[in-house]
């Protein structure tokens, strides 16, 4: 299939920068399939920002970056209309948010309110200001970054927010091989902040990502699989553990990401393996566990894995 082909050679130009994180590989180019956002959770120096600027750099997308901070405003993303004294008229000056891949560093930095001002232009693919809209790029992808051990002057994302991003990648450490080969790599003179050097050079542009993202739109889904993905989402919102299950929008999410995995292993059907592989980075952030569970050691990652376990397999 063309997506798995795409798949394979942007994993080519991915590893002349990046040592390892196939799994956020997979991730980010499924979002862009089927127009979804990513949530990158790790702690500093772990190459979140190089995975953005790698992904715009192989897809021919402009790339901004905006430091979320506590006095940022949400004009200072989406951008403000401004008087031209010469033609004494307002016009637009485009924020950070008109491009195609957007970092959204720290989000957890900012307040509500800040945070709130991507909703539209995540969900929406636009942006308004003064109450006109102005369309986004076709090729639009946010990607938000989050220390998950430094809460000190945070401000937790809301869950509407929260819902609103297809995938949360954990980016770990990387094993000890990974990390001598890195080393090397710097060794020998590579350079993170700069791309062209190190023989990155674009693979794929807007109009072959949109013939991908038709393939995967053609992709068969059969009954069963529907049904086990509702029935996913029934016990989740029956368990015992959690305080919030599944929105519906996390079943529509859990089931255009299966479809997109399937596509990138070469397959034109949708099985159980793919649900299940999907499962984790699609919910972990959707799920909230109830206190009394939190205390006793619950993880987001085992209560998906808890409900994987319940719900039985269709074959």
């Amino acid at each position: 299939m063309r997506t798995q082909e795409i798949y394979e050679r942007l994993g080519a130009e991915w590893r002349k920068v990046l040592v390892g994180q196939e799994q956020a590989l997979e991730l980010l180019y499924i979002a862009l399939l089927v127009g979804g956002h990513v949530l990158l959770e790790g702690v500093p120096g772990t190459a979140k920002t190089l995975m953005a600027r790698t992904l715009a750099c192989v897809t021919q997308g402009t790339f901004k970056r905006v430091q979320f901070t506590p006095d940022l405003m949400p004009s200072d993303i989406v951008g403000t209309t401004v008087f031209d004294m010469a033609s004494g008229r307002f016009h637009l000056r485009q924020g950070p948010a008109f491009t195609n891949v957007l970092l959204a560093d720290e989000i957890n930095r900012a307040p509500a309110k800040t945070q709130s001002a991507l909703l539209e232009a995540m969900e929406e693919r636009q942006i308004t200001i003064e109450g006109t809209s102005h369309p986004l790029p076709r090729l639009f992808i946010t990607l938000a970054t989050q220390n998950p051990v430094e809460y000190e002057g945070t401000y937790p994302l809301p869950e509407a927010q929260l819902d609103r991003f297809l995938f949360r990648a954990s980016i770990l450490y990387m094993p000890r091989e990974q990390e001598e080969e890195l080393l090397m790599r710097y060794h020998r003179g590579f350079d993170a902040r700069d791309l062209e050097a190190a023989g990155l050079v674009p693979v794929v542009d807007e109009s072959v990502l949109i013939e991908c993202a038709r393939e995967v739109a053609g992709v068969t889904l059969e009954q069963p699989i529907a049904t086990y993905i509702t029935s996913i989402a029934n016990v989740s919102r029956r368990s015992p553990d959690l305080a919030l299950g599944m929105s519906p929008r996390a079943s529509v999410a859990l089931l255009l990401a299966a479809r997109a995995a399937a596509a990138v292993d070469g397959r034109p059907y949708v099985v159980p393996d793919d649900v299940k592989r999907m499962a984790p980075p699609v919910l972990t952030h959707r799920l909230i566990i109830r206190p009394e569970a939190q205390i006793e050691g619950l993880t987001s990652e085992e209560a998906v894995r808890r409900l994987l376990a319940t719900v039985e397999v269709p074959r």
